[in-house]
């Protein structure tokens, strides 16, 4: 029996595209438990340009009960992005993604702003970090 790789994150963090050398988002909060990725961003008006969401495990969301559209990141295990899905709207299911092991919801508009692409290798730094990028890989 394969055992899942159980990725170590601080509570916030800063996202950064390794592949073009741009951050992502300043502060993304990242959720594990089971009922902080279940409740995401519902209850929200919406995000800033610099915040996001990091949903880990992960491999499919939905927008229910949101207010506004999401840029969302489907994140392969080895930490490259492997799909992109620009300015999803509410009430909407993403598909199951099975290369996916975690997902990264951010403001709409951002993931075209960065350029950030399937194939890209993301990488992160504490979000009170401002010197040096790291990884967890």
């Amino acid at each position: 029996m394969l055992r899942k790789e159980r990725r170590s994150w601080p509570d916030e963090i800063c996202l950064i595209d390794q592949t073009r050398g741009v951050v992502i988002a300043e502060r993304v909060r990242v959720a594990r438990s089971v009922m902080q990725r279940f409740l995401g961003l519902m209850g929200r008006s919406g995000l800033r340009p610099e915040e996001g969401l990091l949903l880990d495990p992960c491999s499919s969301i939905h927008t229910f009960v949101m207010r506004f559209p999401i840029d969302v990141l489907y994140v392969g295990p080895d930490h490259v992005v492997r799909r992109v899905d620009h300015a999803m709207r509410p009430w909407r299911v993403g598909p199951l993604f099975t290369g996916a092991a975690y997902v990264v919801e951010l403001a709409p508009g951002i993931a075209r702003r960065t350029g950030v692409a399937p194939g890209d290798r993301l990488c992160w730094r504490t979000a009170t970090e401002k010197d040096e990028a790291g990884s967890d890989s």
